[in-house]
C-alpha cells in the first residue's frame, strides 16, 4: 500500500541554540526541538527524569476528600472493595491499590473485584455493587472507571455504599455523586498534568495516603513497574509525569520486577533489557488475554501473589489465554480478509463493517485493527453477544470515528469510545441499515489523504552519521510512545550492494550503501519492495536499532518504506 511521507519542520525554533548548549549532532537537536525540547533545562529534565519532579498529589481535586474517607474507613474498621476494569490499566490499578491498602488495613477487611467482560461489561457494574452489599463493604474505590457511572453510583449510595472514583476518561457534564472523584480531566481540577492513565491516578492516591501515614518512599515506588505497564498498554502520551513514571518503572522492570512481571518475562523467554515496546507487545497482551478469553481476576491474582511460584502458576494461565487469543485472532482475521477479498464491492468501499455471529467477542477489536492495517479505512467488526450484535471499531489517523458512529446512532442500542476507537451494540436486523449509514457518513466526511497511511519523518540523515555515539543519544530519548515516538529518518540516494535478499518469503533483508557507508537493515512483510530496491537508487525511511547476533551487537536500520529517488 502506498504511504504518505510527511516531513516535520526542517528548522524548528530552538534547534540552533540547543546545538550550542548540548554540543551534540544537529539532527538530534532538531529532533528534540520538534518535540518542544528547546533549552538546556528542558533537555536535562527530558534525558534525566526525576521522581522528585512528580507533582504533589494534593493538587488533584478531591484528593483531601479521598484520603479523609479512606482514613475514616480505616478508623472504623469498614470493609473496602477495590474495583477495576478488566484490561491492563484496570488490573494493574487494582493490584497496586489492593496491595498498598494491605499496608494500612487488615486483609480480612479488603477485597478486589474485576467485572466479567461478557457477563457484566465495561466499568462499574450492578453485579459488583450487589457483591459489595452482600458482603458488607461500605466503601468502593473504583479505578480506571466510574466517571460515567452516575446511576450505578447513586444506586450504591442508596445501599449505604460510598464510592471514591479514580478515573482518567473524559467526564460528561454530569458526574457521579461520590465521596470523592479523582480525575485530572475534570474542568475544575487544577492538577497540572492531564494525561495520566487510570493506574497513574490510583498511584497519586497511593502517594497521598503514604504521605498522610508517613510511609517510606519504597512503599509506593515498589509499584512503578505496574504503573509503567499500564502507561505502555493504555497508549497515553509519554510526556510529563507519564515519562517520569515510565522511565523509572522500566528501571524497576529491569532490576526489581514484581513477581507477576517477572513470571511473564520468564514465560516469554525475555533475555535482554526490557523496553517500553516489550511491555506493549509482550506483557500487555498476556494480561489483556485474561479478560478477552476468560476472567481477568487471575491477572490481579498474579500481580499480588506473595511468591514467585504462585505468580508463575497464574502467569501460565494468562500465557495459555494469550495462545488461545492469538489463534482466534489469526483465524478470524483470515476469514475476514477472505470475505472482503472475494467481494469487489467490499474492496472498493471507504469503510469496512463485518458481522459473523460465531466470531469471538474478545478479539474483534484486535481483528478490526488488523483489517485497518490491510485496507486503511474506518473499520467495524461485529459478532453476536446474547440477543444483540456487538463489536469494536478502529479509525485511521486524523479521522474522528466516534463522531461518525454518533451520526448513525438511530440504528444503535448503545455506543461509546473516542476519536480513534469505539464500541457499539445494535439489533442484528439493523446491521445492514447501520452499515449503509456508516459508509455514507464516512464517505461524506473523510478526506482522501486520510485513506492513505502516513509516515511522519523527523529529519534527513546521512549514513555516515549513523554511529554508536549518535545511537546512544537516541537510546536516551526512551521511553518512546505517543508524543515521543522513536525518531524516524530518511536517507536519500541509497543503492543496493547486491547482497539484499528476501527472507522467509515475505521479509526484506537490506544491505545498502550511501556514498562509502554500507549499512544493513530489515523490513518486515516488505518483499514486494525488492524490485524497487534493485532498480535503485532509492530514498529509505527507517528507525535505528541494535542487532544482537552471536554475542556481537551492531547498528541496523528498521526500514519502514522506500521509494525511487528523484533527482
Amino acid at each position: 500500500m502506498q504511504k504518505r511521507w510527511t516531513f516535520l519542520a526542517d528548522n524548528p525554533k530552538g534547534a540552533d541554540i540547543l546545538e550550542q548548549e548540548l554540543k551534540v549532532h544537529a539532527v538530534i537537536c532538531k529532533t528534540l526541538a520538534q518535540r518542544g525540547i528547546d533549552s538546556f533545562v528542558k533537555a536535562k529534565d527530558y534525558f534525566r527524569p526525576q521522581l522528585s519532579d512528580l507533582h504533589s498529589p494534593w493538587l488533584m481535586k478531591d484528593m483531601d476528600k479521598a484520603v479523609a474517607r479512606i482514613g475514616k474507613a480505616i478508623a472504623a474498621s469498614e470493609k473496602i472493595l477495590v474495583f477495576g476494569d478488566y484490561d491492563v490499566d484496570g488490573t494493574t490499578s487494582v493490584a497496586c491499590m489492593y496491595q498498598f491498602l494491605c499496608e494500612l488495613h487488615p486483609k480480612s477487611l479488603l477485597d478486589f473485584y474485576i467485572p466479567h467482560r461478557y457477563r457484566e461489561g465495561y466499568g462499574v457494574s450492578k453485579q459488583g455493587i450487589d457483591f459489595a452489599k452482600n458482603n458488607n463493604f461500605t466503601l468502593i474505590i473504583s479505578l480506571d472507571c466510574g466517571i460515567k457511572s452516575v446511576e450505578l453510583i447513586a444506586y450504591a449510595k442508596e445501599l449505604g455504599i460510598d464510592f471514591i472514583v479514580c478515573d482518567h476518561h473524559l467526564p460528561d457534564a454530569a458526574v457521579p455523586d461520590a465521596a470523592a472523584i479523582l480525575n485530572p480531566k475534570q474542568t475544575d481540577c487544577a492538577y497540572p498534568y492531564k494525561e495520566l492513565c487510570g493506574c497513574g491516578v490510583g498511584f497519586k492516591l497511593i502517594t497521598a495516603l503514604a504521605e498522610k501515614h508517613q510511609l517510606a518512599d519504597e512503599k509506593i515506588y515498589c509499584y512503578l513497574d505496574l504503573v509503567a505497564t499500564a502507561i505502555a498498554a493504555d497508549i497515553v502520551p509519554i510526556t510529563g509525569e507519564n515519562r517520569i513514571l515510565a522511565f523509572h518503572g522500566l528501571k524497576r522492570v529491569n532490576t526489581q520486577p514484581s513477581n507477576g512481571i517477572k513470571a511473564l518475562m520468564h514465560l516469554s523467554d525475555v533475555r535482554t533489557e526490557m523496553h517500553i515496546n516489550n511491555l506493549v507487545f509482550i506483557i500487555a497482551p498476556r494480561v489483556n488475554a485474561a479478560g478477552r478469553m476468560d476472567d481477568a481476576k487471575k491477572a490481579v491474582d498474579m500481580f499480588i501473589a506473595d511468591s514467585y511460584e504462585q505468580a508463575l502458576s497464574f502467569a501460565e494461565l494468562l500465557h495459555a489465554d494469550n495462545d488461545d487469543r492469538k489463534e482466534a485472532d489469526m483465524s478470524i482475521t483470515e476469514e475476514a480478509l477472505h470475505i472482503i477479498n472475494s467481494n469487489d464491492k467490499l474492496k472498493t468501499k471507504k469503510t469496512t463493517v463485518l458481522y459473523q455471529p460465531h466470531w469471538h467477542k474478545g478479539v474483534v477489536g484486535i481483528v478490526a485493527s488488523r483489517l485497518t492495517e490491510h485496507y486503511y479505512r474506518p473499520t467495524i467488526v461485529l459478532t453476536k453477544s446474547g440477543d444483540y450484535a456487538a463489536g469494536s471499531a478502529r479509525s485511521v489517523n486524523g479521522f474522528n470515528l466516534y463522531e461518525a458512529i454518533h451520526a448513525c446512532r438511530e440504528h444503535l442500542l448503545g455506543y461509546g469510545g473516542h476519536f480513534a476507537a469505539a464500541g457499539l451494540t445494535l439489533q442484528p436486523e439493523n446491521i445492514d441499515a447501520f452499515t449503509n449509514a456508516f459508509e455514507k457518513t464516512v464517505s461524506e466526511t473523510i478526506k482522501d489523504h486520510q485513506l492513505t497511511p502516513e509516515i511522519i519523518i523527523d529529519s534527513e540523515l546521512k549514513f555516515a552519521d549513523i554511529k554508536p555515539a549518535f545511537f546512544n543519544i537516541i537510546k536516551q530519548m526512551e521511553p518512546f510512545g505517543p508524543e515521543n515516538m522513536r525518531p524516524v529518518f530518511v536517507s536519500k540516494n541509497v543503492i543496493d550492494t547486491g547482497y539484499s535478499k528476501i527472507v522467509k518469503e515475505q521479509h526484506l533483508r537490506f544491505v545498502v550503501k550511501q556514498n562509502e557507508t554500507v549499512l544493513t537493515g530489515i523490513s518486515f512483510r516488505s518483499a514486494h519492495l525488492f524490485p524497487i530496491l534493485q532498480k535503485g537508487p532509492v530514498d529509505v525511511v527507517y528507525t535505528i536499532d541494535e542487532n544482537e547476533w552471536n554475542g556481537t551487537t551492531s547498528l541496523q536500520l528498521k526500514i519502514i518504506d522506500i521509494r525511487p529517488s528523484v533527482f
